[in-house]
């Protein structure tokens, strides 16, 4: 398959104008609504009280951190239903389960439990989207607006690059919604995979 952004421009916004603009179409998303994929294993979020915790190796604490964030989540999903859109993301997961993504799966179980639904592909279900490189970041709003976080080497978000391309945004948001047609419901994959596992022993 041919990279799934072809040659078609995007525009590179820095992270100040990426978070105004992201935010003020989010609020004005229509059908079909919020589609992310997430394909990288690992990023670093600094910011984030609870990643930083589990950045500084105090796994208790992040977990704390998350669970202490539950109220704000509610609100955050209530919102965007009486905004009236769905909110799906897929999250490709390679086992064994990283230390990163041990954590990132307990925060986005929060999301999938007050409507933010997720679910779970395996890289060999992606596969043959990858011939030549990983699948990218991308979430679409709408049919009008797709965005690609792009990350440096070090796993932190550097900038965006915005897509306004309909054909190229339809394209992408049905490819999610495909994967996320065939995924395991995060809920049953966390009972299975992640609940067992003790805390990182190194992160």
């Amino acid at each position: 398959m041919p990279d799934l952004l072809g040659d078609v421009p995007g525009e590179r916004l820095e992270l100040d104008a990426y978070y105004a603009d992201f935010n003020e179409k989010l609020w004005s998303t229509s059908a079909p609504g919020f589609w992310k994929l997430e394909r990288q294993q690992f990023f670093k979020e600094p910011g984030n009280p609870s990643w930083e915790a589990f950045a500084k190796g105090d796994w208790k604490e992040s977990m704390r951190l998350i669970e202490a964030g539950r109220s704000e989540m509610i609100d955050y999903y209530r919102k965007i239903e009486d905004h009236g859109f769905v909110n799906r993301r897929v999250r490709v997961v390679e086992r064994p389960i990283i230390p990163y993504l041990q954590w990132e799966l307990h925060v986005l179980r929060m999301r999938d439990q007050y409507g933010g639904k997720v679910r779970v592909v395996t890289g060999e279900q992606v596969a043959a989207f990858e011939p030549d490189a990983p699948l990218p970041e991308i979430y679409t709003h709408g049919t009008s607006t797709m965005y690609q976080a792009v990350y440096g080497d070090d796993g932190v978000l550097d900038h965006a690059r915005r897509f306004t391309d309909r054909d190229l945004v339809i394209r992408c948001q049905r490819l999610i919604q495909d994967l996320y047609d065939v995924g395991q419901p995060l809920e049953q994959f966390f009972a299975e995979h992640v609940a067992p596992l003790p805390p990182p022993r190194q992160l």
